[in-house]
């Protein structure tokens, strides 16, 4: 609770054009006082309040400057929230205040373990991150009043493992990890631990390579979404610029001069930058782009793989493949995209550009990888 008496005593002070002399006579205190009051030094007793309250025609609370807390839960996790993001530490006494009112609240007890876990790793203070051990395996066993989608015992186990980990138990951290790590939700976890703490590198890098494995997958999802947010909004140069982004880290993950599955979703993407571009007016880069495409998609064709062991730096993974619904070639995939964007003159554009050899296509005549 914050009061700023000092500061609103001298303001309707200096309202009513008076001295601290004049306040003084008028209250009938010293001039010593009333300047203690609006320093900040001392408060004057309620009494004295009510009546400057009255003089200076306000009530209490506006004279003291008090605003009521909205205490409700709700109200309650924004507020700790807002300390973690702002890194203020008074949110610790805040949190320790709201447990003391709602020790049985899933949402205050997740949030209160939340700020102490920042906290404790920022300041590698050990205290402060068994603390929230401690609330952390409180909010399990409170689960049931959960209502966010994204909160599930599986992310609460990650939260204790990475406790565990800031306490300097990597072991343990790892085998929490482990037995949580369904739909490959902790492999980067796993793979960088064993990998930096645990001196166990042969038994990461499987992990690592998981990891891989879905940050690209997700990543793909990622830049697909946001092209087609981008396109609605006409944001053309967003669109672009987000696309030629992907077909830099994925050729970024090519193996030597082997082509893999990541070409062919490259291909793709680069036919997108082509509808973009002649979406914007630029037919002559609409050219370009297909030309680049199109090299790039009989690169992989000439010798598909959908091995994920031929991404540079994954590893064979036991079960995995990759499958889309874009054909069976990349030319058929980016035949695709033409289909779909369904304007006469790309059409034709495309069509120009499919029946160019592919020594004019970026390819040279031994058949080396295109430039992407």
């Amino acid at each position: 609770m914050k009061l700023n008496l000092a500061e609103n005593i001298r303001m309707l002070r200096k309202e009513r054009s008076l001295t601290q002399e004049q306040l003084a006579e008028v209250l009938r205190v010293t001039a010593g006082a009333v300047y203690k009051w609006e320093a900040g030094l001392s408060v004057p007793d309620i009494a004295l309040i009510m009546e400057m309250a009255d003089y200076f025609d306000t009530s209490v609370d506006a004279l003291l400057g008090y605003t009521m807390k909205d205490n409700r839960i709700e109200a309650t996790v924004k507020r700790l929230r807002e300390y973690r993001r702002s890194k203020d530490r008074e949110g610790l006494s805040e949190a320790e205040k709201a447990l003391k009112k709602y020790p049985h609240s899933f949402r205050i007890v997740r949030e209160s373990a939340a700020i102490y876990n920042a906290f404790g790793f920022e300041s590698r203070d050990r205290e402060l991150l068994s603390h929230a051990m401690e609330l952390l395996e409180r909010s399990r066993l409170l689960l049931d009043q959960n209502t966010d989608p994204e909160i599930s015992e599986q992310t609460i186990y990650g939260k204790i493992a990475e406790t565990y980990w800031g306490l300097g138990e990597a072991d343990k951290a790892i085998e929490i990890w482990k037995k949580h790590n369904s739909g490959m939700l902790y492999s980067h976890k796993i793979g960088h631990i064993l990998a930096q703490d645990c001196d166990r590198t042969e038994e990461a890098t499987p992990y690592l390579s998981e990891a891989m494995v879905k940050i690209t997958a997700d990543l793909c999802d990622v830049i697909i979404g946001y092209v087609n947010v981008f396109a609605k909004r006409k944001d053309y140069v967003s669109a672009e610029a987000i696309l030629n982004w992907g077909v830099t880290v994925f050729t970024g993950l090519r193996k030597e001069s082997k082509p893999n599955y990541l070409d062919r979703l490259s291909s793709v993407f680069l036919a997108a930058i082509a509808q973009v571009q002649f979406e914007s007016g630029d037919a002559n880069s609409a050219r370009a782009s297909l030309i680049r495409a199109k090299a790039l998609a009989e690169f992989f064709d000439a010798a598909p793989s959908y091995d994920e062991s031929d991404v540079r730096f994954i590893d064979r993974i036991e079960g995995a493949s990759a499958h889309d619904d874009m054909g069976a070639t990349a030319m058929d995939a980016i035949q695709g995209v033409v289909n779909e964007y369904d304007k006469e003159a790309f059409t034709a554009l495309w069509e120009s550009v499919a029946k160019q050899n592919s020594t004019g296509c970026g390819e040279d005549q031994s058949g080396a990888q295109p430039t992407v």
